[in-house]
């Protein structure tokens, strides 16, 4: 079962939500906070596995909440997860993206998207995974185009061979399975290198990990590693 708390300034928007999700028997809504402040301080009661947070709220907005959760999450002793964080927006925004990304939510979402994908976004972020809409990739990906376009070859040199090289193909939105085939190895041994690869980037979910390949040159939009 995957306990989901619901972060939005709306009560209508609230509830429709926890009704959406409340409809599959693999999620409870456990709470619904008003504003962020509000969602920070049921976050540490509750201990949800997934978190919906609307960016702009009273108060505190869904930025500064998420980077408080996830502050008091990861510095608390109690044994407690870290709850994955998914943003809603009306508004598709560059620069709520990237300050989502690096305040560490697990996938950004607009408002408008089906009802069956908002749930299929908290199972894939609650598996660990990172998820953006179509659309906020796009501009992830338009944003970096902007940039340099030359790779770099000595990118993330705290990576091996392998671990970049599986960097790139996540990166360009393979999954674990489509990884392994690719390599020729087990779905496990990318796990592990998943794994191992976030820490050395010092990246919360594989959102982040993109970002960071981008941002070093491992990776350039349209173009091979």
């Amino acid at each position: 079962m995957i306990r989901v708390l619901i972060t939005d300034d709306q009560a209508m928007v609230r509830a429709g939500f926890a009704a959406l999700l409340d409809a599959h028997p693999d999620i409870d809504v456990v709470g619904q906070a008003q504003d962020g402040a509000e969602g920070v301080a049921m976050a540490a009661d509750l201990r949800p596995d997934v978190i919906l947070m609307d960016v702009r709220m009273p108060l505190m907005d869904g930025i500064e909440a998420t980077r408080a959760i996830l502050a008091k999450s990861g510095g608390d002793s109690g044994g407690g997860s870290e709850p994955r964080i998914i943003m809603l927006t009306t508004f598709d925004i560059d620069d709520y993206v990237f300050d989502a990304i690096r305040a560490g939510a697990s996938g950004f979402l607009l408002k408008d998207a089906p009802p069956d994908e908002l749930a299929e976004a908290v199972r894939v972020v609650a598996a660990g995974e990172g998820l953006l809409a179509p659309s906020v990739t796009r501009r992830v990906i338009e944003h970096f185009a902007a940039g340099p376009q030359a790779p770099s070859l000595t990118a993330l040199p705290e990576l091996t061979d392998r671990e970049r090289e599986i960097l790139v193909e996540v990166a360009r939105g393979a999954t674990n399975r489509e990884i392994a085939a690719s390599l020729c190895i087990a779905v496990q041994t990318v796990k592990t290198h998943v794994s191992r690869i976030l820490g050395k980037v010092g990246a919360r979910d594989r959102a982040q990990a993109v970002i960071a390949a981008y941002e070093s040159g491992l990776v350039i939009p349209g173009g091979q590693p």
